[in-house]
């Protein structure tokens, strides 16, 4: 699964700025302004094809009170159910006390750790970091999160301090299509799982938070074997409030990561919320196949149906691409159907794509709606061949690629699925831009071409 890396230390030390930089999102509010980040966020990385969860934290300055207190016991959550911390320490601040006080309880846990020594810009190095080595942490990177100076060298020795991708047990053991459970607690995902095994394997209670920790399940149907993986409901993240909880969201996002296809359990008698919204979101962000089960669609009036249904086709533009199901998980209706989707969810995100038919549907695509003009010249793409798979990654060869707008490759996305008739998955696009193969050359002519070189010059003198 995921290595997860929790970022810890005192208020107003850059945490969030270093997050943001990492998951190249703007997911956490940074200010100049100590105290902003008050409950843990979690979001995605990639460095040099190795991803990981990070979780951005609240400051913690040794004396809270109130909501401060709360603050800080949830940046000690995320230390226990952190892999590996980076501990951010500021450079202009210079060691404090609270600093020796985090550096004492990150030595009592023994978790591996590096220290960040951030806003090293515009101070001496050598004076500024002299202090931080009293501390006994690891290894100490300069960095200043604002403008990524470090940044590299610090994600470079993080990756070596990561233990080697290896498969875990639990994927040791799985066989067949490895299918997510996921959605909010209380809306049926363990029913839905005991309907799918046809047994009573999991526990079911009417009590959010029933499940605590991924369930990984291999059964065989029709003499196809899949995995099944039950996973604990995320709510709000200001409604979880006990620790074990806490830990089931990691879980949950490494669940995700894990499978093939993603069934998001939706309770239909409360209609489409935000939270089921981010849920989408993070399954897509990881690139999984999805598949939409609303439950407990039996037990609605048909004006509250039409509602919902109207709700969906308004709101689910952006995974226009998932079937969504009808279904009630406690008396069966409509469960059968799900592994129709589910088969074809998967076998749209592991087919074999051929580069000259990519390279096709790219030059109809370009020929039907042109790329923008950049600096009076026009982004060309060329060639495009297959990157991967679950999901899809298609890689476009061209010039100027990184100039290629976000609208344009929301089309070509659409396009390449559209074309590809692929169902139930989203499409990655990567750009690769071709160097120039005559730069820093210069032509060397024969004699033959001197000679008449010299012959126009002369000619061009006598005409002036």
């Amino acid at each position: 699964m995921l290595p997860v890396i929790a970022l810890v230390g005192r208020p107003n030390v850059g945490k969030s700025t270093l997050f943001n930089r990492l998951t190249k999102t703007r997911d956490a509010l940074v200010a100049n302004y100590a105290g902003l980040t008050r409950d843990r966020k979690y979001g995605e990385a990639e460095f040099e094809g190795r991803k990981m969860i990070l979780v951005d934290t609240g400051g913690i300055s040794g004396g809270e009170e109130g909501i401060d207190a709360a603050m800080a016991q949830q940046s000690m959550q995320a230390i226990e159910e952190a892999d590996f911390v980076l501990f951010m320490v500021d450079c202009r601040a210079g060691l404090t006390p609270a600093d020796e006080m985090i550096a004492e309880r990150l030595r009592v846990r023994s978790k591996p750790t590096i220290l960040v020594a951030n806003k090293v810009d515009g101070v001496n190095p050598d004076i500024a970091l002299s202090p931080f080595y009293e501390l006994g942490i690891g290894e100490l990177f300069p960095t200043t999160a604002t403008h990524g100076r470090g940044v590299r060298a610090l994600m470079e020795r993080l990756i070596e301090g990561l233990p080697t991708p290896e498969e875990e047990e639990e994927k040791e053991e799985a066989k067949g299509i490895k299918i997510g459970i996921v959605g909010r607690p209380n809306v049926g995902k363990s029913t839905l799982v005991n309907r799918l095994l046809g047994e009573d394997r999991v526990v079911v209670f009417d009590q959010p938070g029933t499940t605590r920790d991924s369930v990984y399940i291999n059964y065989t149907r029709d003499d196809k074997p899949y995995t099944i993986i039950d996973t604990a409901g995320i709510r709000r993240r200001k409604n979880v409030k006990e620790s074990v909880e806490k830990f089931s969201i990691v879980k949950t996002l490494q669940a995700v990561e894990d499978s093939n296809v993603v069934v998001l359990v939706i309770d239909a008698s409360e209609g489409l919320v935000d939270q089921d919204l981010h849920l989408m979101g993070s399954v897509i962000q990881a690139g999984r196949a999805l598949v939409v089960a609303l439950n407990k669609w039996d037990g609605l009036d048909p004006d509250h149906r039409d509602f919902i249904k109207t709700e969906l086709e308004r709101r689910l533009r952006f995974v226009d691409f998932a079937d969504i199901h009808f279904i009630s998980a406690l008396h069966g209706t409509g469960v059968g159907n799900l592994y129709q989707s589910i088969e074809a969810a998967y076998q749209s995100a592991t087919d074999k794509l051929s580069t000259n038919h990519l390279t096709r549907i790219l030059q109809w695509a370009v020929s039907e709606h042109q790329p923008p003009l950049v600096n009076g010249n026009r982004i060309k793409l060329r060639y495009a061949h297959a990157g991967g798979k679950n999901p899809p990654i298609i890689v476009i060869h061209g010039n100027q690629t990184d100039e290629v707008p976000g609208h344009y490759v929301r089309y070509l996305e659409k396009t390449f699925r559209q074309a590809l008739g692929l169902h139930g998955t989203p499409v990655k696009i990567e750009f690769r831009t071709g160097k120039n193969p005559y730069e820093g050359k210069k032509n060397k002519l024969s004699d033959r071409q001197k000679a008449k070189k010299r012959r126009l010059m002369k000619f061009v003198k006598k005409k002036k």
